[in-house]
């Protein structure tokens, strides 16, 4: 095993920064929109993986963003800490496996607006990262720290996922929680269920997708009603992504909707994490915003817009957007609004 090493980007509580643990991989994208995976005549190699693809949308809005997590000591590996290190993205919680190799995804956005997915994990290098190898003084400089569920699926990342919530939540750190749910990884839909909301009463910050409000609650619905189903006392926000509909915020003393805006979408993926990277950067920035509903509001559609510019070219990270494009996109939106 090999630890990279990685700028340090001092503490979290000075420099406001979100420490992102989970998976990073290769999306593999068709050259062409609307096919499924079996037709796609060719493939656009793209980095992603939903905790990596926060952090670096949080480094390319200005933000300071830590990634912990495991690749294979392979030429994807390396490329993508290069790709960190090209972001600015602290990557010294960052180990290199050599018995295994960087995980790899095939997605595509068919015909009929649906994704599919095909992993190649068996296992990959980011199931591989053991506790012993988590860089914990890195964890306990997070003032948020945000993590998914794949790294939930087996050990032993598992339970390095579990210690680096507990090492970050004794050190004052926001959790934030994005599920970023993936079927296809699970043994079984009730697995998949249980073990996505066994962690659900640690976060402050939860997101879910209305696929996975629908997947987690059984309700065929995005109604407030079924939002407050996973609503918990733990938390201080539940967000509601609606994708072109824009988002559903829930506090303890308000709640509400923010609209998206109208773009030309390619490619879905990488949408929901731009959306939590931006998201993250302003909470850090200004807490005061998670108990002022018109500052929450103000901050949702910097969110959104994040999201739609995301949607508008292939891949995930090669989407993500700095300031200069969303702030773009916010005039042009409030002119036609």
């Amino acid at each position: 095993m090999a630890t990279v090493n990685g700028d340090s980007a001092g503490s979290g509580a000075s420099s406001g920064m979100v420490v992102s643990f989970g998976e990073m991989l290769i999306d593999f994208v068709p050259t062409v929109a609307g096919v499924s995976l079996a037709e796609a005549p060719g493939f656009l190699k793209a980095p992603g993986g939903a905790p990596a693809n926060v952090a670096i949308a949080v480094a390319r809005l200005g933000g300071h963003c830590a990634f912990v997590g495991k690749l294979g000591d392979d030429e994807f590996g390396r490329m993508l800490v290069a790709i960190l290190r090209e972001n600015g993205v602290d990557y010294s919680g960052v180990t290199l496996d050599s018995g295994a190799r960087t995980a790899l995804a095939f997605v595509t956005l068919r015909a009929d607006g649906e994704r599919e997915f095909m992993f190649y994990r068996n296992p990959s290098a980011d199931m591989l990262l053991t506790e012993a190898e988590l860089n914990l003084d890195l964890i306990r400089k997070a003032a948020v720290f945000h993590y998914g569920s794949i790294s939930l699926i087996t050990e032993p990342c598992r339970s390095a996922h579990l210690k680096a919530m507990e090492v970050a939540k004794q050190a004052g750190a926001l959790l934030s929680y994005d599920p970023n749910l993936r079927l296809p990884l699970w043994p079984s839909a009730r697995e998949a269920r249980e073990k996505i909301l066994s962690i659900w009463d640690q976060a402050d910050i939860i997101k879910v997708s209305d696929v996975e409000l629908e997947f987690l609650t059984g309700e065929d619905s995005v109604e407030d009603e079924v939002a407050m189903k996973l609503w918990r006392p733990n938390l201080t926000l539940l967000l509601v992504t609606l994708g072109e509909k824009g988002c559903k915020y829930y506090t303890k003393d308000f709640h509400g909707s923010v609209e998206s805006f109208f773009v030309k979408q390619v490619d879905t993926t990488g949408a929901g994490d731009a959306f939590v990277g931006a998201l993250l950067g302003k909470i850090i920035k200004d807490r005061s915003a998670l108990q002022d509903e018109e500052k929450l509001k103000e901050l949702l559609l910097f969110a959104n817009a994040c999201g739609a510019i995301t949607t508008t070219k292939k891949g995930a990270i090669p989407a993500l957007p700095n300031l200069a494009e969303v702030l773009q996109l916010i005039e042009l939106g409030l002119e036609q609004s």
